[in-house]
């Protein structure tokens, strides 16, 4: 243990910092890194160069090249930059590279150098060029800080969502501020700047001047800053060689520390661990590193080459040509179980299981003190905990191994914090490997969360390890392997060396029916990438026909769309499309096309029935459909047209449209109404009265309710209406008006047709029972008991029965007992 924390370097008396390699970098560099901007994503992320000719005298003809490594030196992506002068580079939380040019323009790239896109910081910037430009990140996400050549600030603090604001005016600031950077305070970005010995705070609405409490005397420049990681904690450093520390907020002051160096620093970065209330800041200059804190002590490293700070949430990686290497704070749990001539519970337990691998005696002893104290869960949580902090695979293991030994003794401890632990550092042990060269710690981890990992090797292309990490990690399909092989699709359909054939089958062999993976969304990347196509192959495959449709009017493929609607059976889909179809073709193609689709036809005439009726009468022209026509006619005539011309004009059209369609019933009876139409404005005329649109036996009716009956004759002859429907319509006319004396003489005019049953009925009706009897011995003998029991005639009165016929027994008269239906019929037979 004492060689083990031989790299260990104090820190005052309550804290240790140990800086360890993680790379041996192969990135064979041209350059050195002083001569190119520099940009390192934090989370083990890439690391993003650029050559910088335009701050040199050359020729304006040599272009930069910008390349792209990971973390380890692999190279990811170069290529040739042919925009303009870059300011400053910055990797975004999505580790999308930010390029800031010089007109105020920044450009967009993947991690493998693909364009996504640019945007523009406005056109105050565009003339007044950009002098300094910073990358910061807030909780809404990546955000970009622009200084002008006027002295001026604009700054945007999400660029997925671009909002300019020019931040306010500093009084009397005519030439660059020594230092400046950002700051994020109540969920708004802030700008803090130094000129000369004045701090000024600029928000959205004024400019404020801020004096930093407890700031040594003397004090005529600032010369740097730095703002923690998490965005809680400021430093400065002074031209006297002063560091100051303190909150963000600018009210409380930290520590101040004296390096005794008044030169610059070419960086300064915060390194601390989260729930850590150590504080430290971490100061490099040409060939000197130096990790100030609240000590009076510093730790002091040489710096063998130029090298470059990338500040992380539990620490600072350090970077050179040759190497990669990671400077932090160690934790607690490993400080205690590796400090020299450390007791405890951790310590004791690691001791025991190399002894008991020795078989060794003093495994029982250490063992049993632990256990006479009472600490050996404490112990074993302290093992597990510290494995998660180390980062060589066998310190991780010796210190799993001595917890999985301790537990053995245990009898109730809960064995998910272990089986979690071994499962993580399983994850992160396969993502530092030197090939893919993401050197994340455990810390780091668990702020990220795996499902952002797991994007980030998306991102890399590296999809055979994040589907094994979802494998081992038993992930939701729609979450890990699903998501995972829909990205691997997107990413193939962009290869575009392979045939559309191989393509799409080799994407339906990967992904077969698997849950959660839309075919649609790789048939969109397709048609994205120029590949129609394969989109629509790709398509073929989509199992919901309204993911297959929008996408299939994008690509301009209307009639497939159609028919994949007409497939689904979905009308409000096929609606969709047709209205899509309908602004997208002239009116004859559009026509063709529905012809050679009989669903979708139809239902386009159901919707111009109620939406188009122009259309329709078109679509039935087109058909030659003269039956459907002429019904359209007879409908407009009814809804569009008041004048009485334009209805007859209209039913005389659908009358000859009936007769094309050889309908001649339809054409005649077309014809009567043109007719009856004639003759209601002819009545309305002469009688006044509403005639126009009554059926014609309501215009008969009310002929004869106004007493016309000549007229209401006339029009039954002429239009041949029935005698028997004639007598019903006048039958009840008359009894309407209760006009009974014109009802007998009509009774009396000719032999009923209707019988006289319907009199007694209509009487009977109008509660009057004695015009009913009038007609009630005119009835037929086959309906007499019916009208009797109407009009309820009362005969004779009946006789007391013979004991012969109460016995029903044939008596004198010669019948039996009657009931009141038999002595009904016995009336009738004697008025007959």
């Amino acid at each position: 243990m004492d060689c083990y924390t031989a790299n260990w370097n104090p820190l005052g008396d309550s804290a240790f910092y140990r800086k360890y390699e993680l790379y041996s970098m192969d990135w064979d560099l041209q350059e050195e890194l002083r001569d190119c901007l520099v940009a390192a994503a934090s989370y083990g992320g890439p690391i993003a160069l650029l050559r910088n000719p335009w701050k040199k005298e050359k020729a304006a003809s040599i272009r930069p090249v910008l390349e792209i490594y990971s973390a380890s030196g692999m190279p990811l992506a170069s290529m040739l930059w042919k925009s303009g002068p870059v300011v400053s580079l910055g990797w975004s939380a999505e580790e999308e590279l930010l390029c800031v040019q010089e007109d105020g323009v920044v450009l967009v790239y993947g991690l493998h150098g693909d364009f996504r896109r640019h945007f523009s910081m406005g056109n105050e910037v565009l003339q007044n060029r950009v002098l300094d430009a910073r990358i910061f990140h807030t909780e809404f996400g990546s955000g970009v800080a622009i200084l002008t050549g006027a002295h001026r600030f604009t700054l945007s603090a999400n660029v997925g969502d671009l909002k300019l604001r020019r931040m306010p005016e500093v009084p009397g600031l005519q030439s660059a501020p020594s230092c400046w950077t950002t700051l994020c305070q109540d969920r708004v970005a802030h700008v803090l700047l130094a000129v000369g010995p004045d701090l000024y705070l600029l928000d959205h609405a004024a400019c404020s001047a801020v004096t930093l409490p407890g700031l040594a005397p003397g004090v005529s420049s600032f010369l740097q800053m730095a703002v923690s990681f998490t965005y809680r904690h400021l430093a400065l450093f002074t031209d006297t060689g002063y560091i100051w520390m303190g909150t963000a907020s600018l009210k409380e002051k930290l520590c101040e520390f004296n390096c005794n160096i008044r030169a610059p620093p070419k960086q300064m970065v915060w390194c601390s661990r989260p729930r850590s209330k150590e504080r430290a800041v971490v100061v490099a200059w040409e060939r000197r590193l130096m990790v100030v804190g609240d000590a009076p002590e510093s730790i002091q490293f040489v710096l063998d080459e130029d090298s470059y700070l990338v500040p992380e949430l539990d620490g600072v990686r350090i970077f050179s040509r040759s190497t990669h290497e990671f400077l932090h704070e160690v934790p607690v749990a490993s400080e205690e179980i590796f400090k020299i001539a450390s007791m405890a519970p951790g310590a004791l337990l690691l001791e025991a299981q190399k002894e008991y691998e020795k078989e060794s005696q003093k495994a029982d002893e250490y063992l049993r003190e632990i256990q006479e104290l009472g600490q050996l869960t404490q112990a074993v949580q302290q093992c597990i905990e510290a494995a998660g902090h180390e980062h060589w695979p066998d310190m991780q293991k010796s210190l799993l191994r001595a917890a999985s030994f301790g537990k053995c003794f245990l009898d109730r401890f809960p064995p998910d914090s272990f089986v979690r632990m071994c499962q993580d550092l399983r994850v992160l042990n396969a993502v530092r490997d030197y090939h893919i060269g993401i050197p994340l710690t455990y810390s780091q981890y668990k702020q990220l969360t795996i499902q952002v990992l797991l994007d980030r090797l998306v991102l890399r292309r590296l999809y055979p390890l994040a589907i094994q990490i979802c494998e081992y990690l038993r992930l939701p399909e729609v979450q890990g392997v699903s998501r995972i092989l829909a990205h691997w699709a997107c990413y193939k359909v962009q290869q575009k060396d392979v045939s559309d054939e191989d393509v799409a089958r080799a994407i339906n062999q990967k992904l077969g029916d698997t849950p959660g993976v839309s075919y649609s969304d790789i048939a969109a990347r397709a048609y994205g990438c120029g590949r129609t196509e394969l989109a629509i192959k790709l398509l073929e495959y989509e199992p919901r026909s309204g993911e297959q449709v929008p996408l299939l009017l994008k690509m301009k493929r209307s009639k497939l769309a159609l028919s994949k609607a007409i497939e689904s059976g979905d009308t409000d889909l096929v609606f969709t499309v047709l209205l899509h179809l309908k602004n997208e073709l002239n009116r004859g193609d559009f026509f063709m096309t529905l012809r050679n689709q009989p669903m979708a036809l139809s239902l386009y005439r159901q919707f111009c029935k109620h939406q188009e009726l122009e259309t329709l009468k078109d679509l039935y022209n087109q058909d030659d459909n003269h039956q459907e026509l002429g019904s359209f006619h007879i409908r407009a005539s009814y809804a569009a047209e008041e004048r009485i011309e334009g209805r007859v004009a209209a039913l005389q059209t659908a009358a000859d449209a009936f007769y094309k369609a050889k309908n001649e019933f339809a054409a005649k009876a077309t014809e009567d109404q043109m007719r009856l139409l004639r003759l209601q404005r002819r009545l309305e005329d002469e009688l006044g009265g509403q005639f126009l649109d009554l059926s014609l036996h309501d215009t008969v009716t009310t002929l004869i309710l106004g007493g016309q009956n000549k007229r209401a004759e006339q029009l039954a002859r002429d239009f041949r209406i029935p005698d028997k429907r004639l007598w019903w319509l006048k039958l009840t006319a008359l009894a309407h008006l209760e006009d009974w004396e014109e009802l007998e003489k009509f009774s009396k005019s000719k032999k009923s047709p209707i019988g006289y049953l319907p009199f007694v009925e209509i009487c009977m009706k109008q509660h009057n029972k004695y015009e009913a009897k009038k007609y009630a011995s005119r009835v037929g003998p086959e309906q007499k008991v019916k009208a009797l029991l109407l009009v309820g005639l009362e005969g004779r009165q009946r006789r007391k029965p013979k004991p012969r016929e109460k016995a029903g027994l044939p008596g004198t008269s010669g019948f039996p007992s009657l009931t009141p239906l038999g002595l009904c019929l016995k009336r009738a037979k004697d008025s007959a």
